[in-house]
């Protein structure tokens, strides 16, 4: 059974309440696990996190997604050093989206100082 086939994920800055800032996407998770070039945004996002996650294979999951152990460094050194991101407040917000229906919401929200 597969758990979710889009993810649409957008990214916030905070001014005067957060408001759109460069990305928002959807992609088909199955097929971007299938071929992570296949959409370099996505790719960029996904190689933050891909070493601290079982998010790892493609199609079908059927099981727990995992996210641990994910340092401050490893993601600092994305947005200053790989696409540098102003200083500012910021939000990822990620809708995992299975059958045509929104199962899950991440709003991750992070300070760049």
């Amino acid at each position: 059974m597969q758990l979710f086939s889009d993810v649409n994920g957008a990214l916030y800055q905070r001014l005067n309440g957060y408001k759109p800032f460069l990305y928002n996407i959807t992609v088909d998770a199955c097929k971007f696990f299938k071929n992570q070039k296949s959409n370099p945004i996505a790719g960029f996002f996904y190689d933050s996190f891909k070493e601290f996650s079982n998010l790892n294979h493609s199609c079908p999951y059927s099981h727990d997604l995992v996210l641990e152990k994910l340092t401050a460094s490893s993601v600092n050194h994305r947005v200053t050093n790989i696409l540098p991101f102003p200083e500012g407040e910021y939000m990822v917000h990620l809708n995992w989206i299975a059958y045509g229906s929104t199962r899950a919401v991440f709003k991750i929200y992070f300070a760049l100082t």
